[in-house]
C-alpha cells in the first residue's frame, strides 16, 4: 500500500500551521492567565481597564460590565492599544481564551507589564452566573 503525496504534504501543511498558530499564544511572561474567580478579584483593584478583544458582533450578545472593546482582529489594533496608558493593569478576554491571550502577547511586546487574561473568556465568565 502506498501513501498519497498529496497527503502527506497537506498533512505536513496542517502540522505547520498548528504549531505557527499554536506559537503565537503561548504565555508570554508579562502577562498572567486567571480563572474567573481571579478575574473578578482583580476587577476590584485600583487601576484595571477591562479589555474585550472580540468582535463588535460578539460584544452585542452580551460582555463584561465596563469593558471596552478593541477588536484584536482588527486593522487598527495596534494603533489602539498604542494610545493606552502603560502605568494601568489590564484584564483582557475574548469569547474563549486564545485570541485575548495572543492580545496579551501583542501588549507585552509593545511594552505593558501588568496584563491578566481570562482563561476560558466570555463564555467562562457567563457559565460562571
Amino acid at each position: 500500500m502506498s501513501i498519497n503525496p498529496v497527503f502527506v504534504v497537506t498533512l505536513l501543511a496542517i502540522g505547520a500551521v498548528f504549531f505557527i498558530a499554536m506559537r503565537g499564544v503561548k504565555q508570554n511572561s508579562c502577562f498572567k492567565n486567571t480563572d474567573v474567580k481571579g478575574f473578578k478579584e482583580k476587577m476590584n483593584e485600583q487601576d484595571i481597564v477591562i479589555v474585550d478583544v472580540r468582535t463588535a458582533a460578539e460584544v452585542a450578545e452580551g460582555a463584561i460590565k465596563g469593558a471596552i472593546n478593541i477588536d484584536v482582529n482588527s486593522s487598527s489594533f495596534n494603533q489602539k492599544i498604542s494610545e493606552l496608558d502603560k502605568t494601568k493593569t489590564y484584564l483582557v478576554y475574548c469569547r474563549s481564551g486564545a485570541r485575548s491571550a495572543r492580545a496579551c502577547n501583542t501588549l507585552c511586546g509593545v511594552g505593558f507589564t501588568k496584563v491578566v487574561n481570562l482563561q476560558g473568556g466570555y463564555l467562562a465568565w457567563a457559565a460562571s452566573k
